[in-house]
């Protein structure tokens, strides 16, 4: 995935492991009215999909509103400190929902492994939440062409004692070995030879930091970005340069979002056009830029190359 900043206080107990969780995303919620979005989602009628690729557009430009299913995770889409929406893929649904005629956004939080899940049931409109596209994802909902691309990294410990620089140091050096809820860094473990049960599940990036911090791991994986901001935060960890994880054997670039319901492709489709506009006047760039990405993470990739893996 993508892949999470509150610092829930979670100081790293055996807990973390036996009950994890994506970012729930508690704090600006109220100031949203986002119990209010979960309330409406909870409505029993169920839309039916047209032939044509669904109406979930036409719906969404009749009520002036479209719901974001969001995950908590900066800087992919998270409520900040003054209870606004805001992250990467809030702010470029926005500028895109605008352009197709439908002029507000409302936030629906929950945990990252529940974004597919009530996507389907109706709970949100689309998810925004810089999600990584893989083949998986792509037997369960239609994705947007890919916003940006995205390489792996650690969070290791000040001066990286032990060395730690992809996966295949991990299981070589028997590192103890963390990553979030759902991401897709499990897996890419697993493939170098980590054993899964052996893995720390924490939420989010903020609770690996304290883990590594702490000396309860040795290395927390997760995207480069995310590693990256938030071992800014840190006197006593750091992120290690991002590279490339290996899926089969081969050398593989993440990308990720946005995710729609399988019969919306009329939605997706609008919604590329006016992606590939944003991508080719570079204003996409300037729209994630904010949030940390650089240049080097905007990308040509399509989700059509992604969903086959």
């Amino acid at each position: 995935m993508a892949p999470p900043l509150r610092n829930d206080g979670n100081d790293g107990t055996d807990a973390e492991k036996r009950s994890p969780s994506r970012r729930s995303l508690l704090a600006g919620v109220s100031a949203l009215g986002a119990v209010g979005a979960l309330g409406a989602a909870g409505c029993t009628r169920v839309a039916t999909a047209s032939d044509n690729g669904g109406d979930l557009l036409d719906r969404l430009k009749a009520q002036g509103v479209v719901r974001l299913g969001i995950a908590g995770e900066i800087p992919f889409g998270y409520i900040d400190k003054n209870g606004e929406l805001t992250g990467e893929a809030p702010e470029l649904a926005k500028v895109i929902f605008k352009r197709l005629g439908v002029d507000r956004v409302q936030p629906v939080p929950t945990e990252f492994g529940s974004l597919i899940p009530g996507l389907n049931s109706q709970q949100f409109d689309v998810v925004s939440a810089g999600m990584y596209i893989n083949p998986e994802r792509c037997q369960q909902v239609v994705f947007a062409d890919p916003d940006y691309q995205m390489l792996d990294a650690f969070i290791v410990r000040k001066g990286n004692p032990k060395g730690l620089h992809d996966y295949k140091d991990v299981v070589a050096k028997k590192a103890r070995f963390a990553t979030g809820t759902g991401y897709a860094e499990i897996q890419y473990a697993v493939e170098a030879g980590y054993k899964e049960s052996d893995i720390l599940i924490v939420p989010d990036q903020v609770a690996g930091l304290n883990a590594v911090e702490a000396g309860r791991v040795d290395v927390f994986a997760g995207t480069a970005l995310t590693t990256r901001e938030v071992a800014k935060k840190s006197s006593k960890a750091e992120s290690t340069k991002p590279f490339t994880p290996l899926v089969k054997g081969k050398p593989h670039v993440d990308g990720g979002g946005f995710a729609f319901r399988s019969a919306e492709t009329r939605l997706r489709d609008a919604f590329n056009v006016e992606l590939k506009k944003l991508k080719a006047s570079g204003e996409l760039f300037r729209i994630l830029r904010p949030f940390g990405f650089t240049r080097a993470e905007m990308t040509d990739m399509t989700a059509k190359e992604l969903c086959r893996g």
